[in-house]
């Protein structure tokens, strides 16, 4: 249980550092070239983590990490771009919120993980949290930008499905470090494409680069990899939805942004959510819900030790004498009362049980 707390704080960095990177690209980084942002932001990752791991894909990894680093960076960050200049930053977020629930139905298909009913009620309240904290009446949904959002969110699910099926055999930091440059290299070409050349940095720009490649990228997938390879995929998912609280939060705290009624108890339902799709909780509340049965008789007697063979009996065992018939002689003029009879022994300890788990004695007349 200890343990499953352990990696869901480790999850957590993911997300809380994911949503700081609102407020930082907002103010350090250029805002009119989201492609190349996301190429300086992912390629200078990959790149440090190959450094620590200092190993290159082998075999089948070639391939795998062309598809991980297609489905959760490079093709769900250009479609985030398109959603982001679709649809209001509200909208995006909230489609994006339903990540749990297709992560827990991925991982029901690829992984056999059977959803947990705590699990999809957390992952129902999430969405409504997120709802709660983003939605604003009026907003208009582009079609285009709605099924790029969909699109984004259910590419990058299936793909941290993906990474967890195939985590045998390969550290997280590899893995993790192919994933990312391939992602990059993905994007790259699309990038010079749409954009054109790459912006030029200014000193704040590149402190904002460095903190949200190696921090916001690098360190945090390596803790939401770590997540998906010790937690249900549906708990990981739904400790992602830290990441939409996050940009709430600093959002008050730094930039003085106003927290409604509305904002906060969506705050409050999304951390309910998260918290109801925590495999300790399900387990502490199973326990709670079959308390110590009462011990009948017969349950209590089950429940006692038996002697093994040629041992000796329980002190609870009590051992009667074999039922003679009163008043006969053995050959040598001694009475039989109290040892064994001709046809009949008295029972040894090898033999011995408890009482009431031996069948009743009768007296053949």
């Amino acid at each position: 249980m200890e343990a499953n707390w352990r990696w869901s704080l480790v999850t957590a960095i993911a997300p809380i550092t994911w949503g700081t990177t609102y407020w930082v690209t907002r103010h350090a980084l250029p805002l009119d070239h989201p492609l190349w942002g996301a190429v300086l932001r992912a390629l200078p990752a990959g790149i440090v983590l190959l450094a620590v791991s200092r190993r290159l894909p082998r075999g089948a990894w070639w391939w795998r990490s062309a598809v991980l680093g297609t489905l959760t960076t490079g093709a769900f960050f250009a479609l985030v771009y398109v959603a982001a200049q679709l649809l209001p930053t509200s909208v995006a977020s909230t489609v994006m919120a339903t990540s749990p629930v297709v992560m827990i139905a991925v991982a029901w298909l690829l992984l056999a993980q059977r959803p947990r009913v705590l699990a999809v009620v957390g992952a129902a309240l999430g969405l409504v949290g997120v709802a709660l904290m983003l939605l604003t009446a009026g907003a208009d949904v582009d079609p285009w930008g709605a099924a790029a959002a969909v699109a984004a969110m259910t590419m990058s699910s299936i793909g941290f499905v993906l990474a967890t099926r195939w985590s045998g055999g390969v550290d997280v930091v590899s893995s993790t470090a192919w994933q990312l440059l391939a992602g990059a290299l993905v994007l790259l070409p699309v990038a010079v494409a749409v954009e054109g050349a790459p912006p030029e940095l200014d000193t704040r720009a590149l402190i904002g680069f460095a903190y949200v490649s190696l921090v916001a990228t690098a360190v945090a997938y390596l803790a939401w990899y770590a997540g998906l390879r010790h937690l249900p995929a549906g708990t990981v998912g739904l400790v992602g939805l830290l990441n939409p609280v996050t940009g709430v939060l600093l959002g008050t705290l730094v930039a003085s942004e106003h927290l409604n009624a509305q904002q906060t108890a969506g705050v409050v339902v999304v951390l309910l959510g998260v918290l109801l799709g925590q495999p300790s909780i399900g387990a502490t509340l199973r326990r709670w819900r079959s308390p110590a049965a009462e011990i009948s008789p017969r349950t209590a007697g089950d429940r006692r030790p038996r002697p093994a063979a040629g041992g000796s009996a329980p002190a609870s065992c009590a051992t009667p004498a074999a039922p003679t018939p009163t008043g006969t002689r053995s050959p040598g003029g001694s009475s039989t009362a109290g040892s064994s009879a001709a046809g009949g022994s008295e029972p040894t300890s090898s033999s011995c049980s408890c009482l009431h788990d031996r069948p009743p004695l009768t007296t053949h007349r």
